[in-house]
C-alpha cells in the first residue's frame, strides 16, 4: 500500500473570511465549488485541486488536538521578485532563504491564524 499523494489540509480558522481573502489574496488560490456541507467554509483550488479546505467554526466539530506546522507551495522560479514584492506591498512580513544545495529560494509568511506558509520558487 503506499500514498499517491497529499489530497488536502483543512483549517480551522479563527476569522473564516479574513483567512480565505489571506489565501485567495495573498497565496494565490482560487475560491471552488464545496460540497453543501450546512456549515460555512470554503475550498481554496491550485489549479483543479481543492488543496485547502477551511472550515467555519459552528459545524459542532472538536478543534483538532495537534497543530500545522506549515503549508507549502510552489510556484514557477521567475515570479519571486513579483510575489515578493506583492507581500511587501501588503505589509506582510517574510523571512526569506536559499536551500542549501539546491538553490531554489523560499519566502515564509503567517496566515492570519499563525500557519507559517511556505512559498516555493525552484
Amino acid at each position: 500500500m503506499a500514498v499517491q499523494s497529499l489530497n488536502h489540509v483543512t483549517i480551522r480558522p479563527h476569522d473564516l473570511e479574513a483567512t480565505r481573502n489571506f489565501y485567495v489574496g495573498i497565496v494565490g488560490l482560487r475560491d471552488g465549488t464545496r460540497p453543501p456541507f450546512g456549515f460555512p467554509g470554503y475550498w481554496l483550488y491550485a489549479g483543479e485541486t481543492p488543496v485547502i479546505h477551511l472550515v467555519g467554526k459552528n459545524n459542532g466539530a472538536v478543534v483538532g488536538s495537534g497543530a500545522i506546522d506549515h503549508v507549502a507551495f510552489v510556484y514557477e522560479a521567475e515570479d519571486y521578485d513579483r510575489v515578493a514584492s506583492a507581500l511587501e506591498a501588503h505589509g506582510l512580513d517574510s523571512k526569506r532563504q536559499t536551500v542549501p544545495d539546491l538553490g531554489s529560494r523560499q519566502i515564509f509568511i503567517e496566515d492570519p491564524d499563525g500557519v507559517w506558509v511556505e512559498l516555493n520558487f525552484p
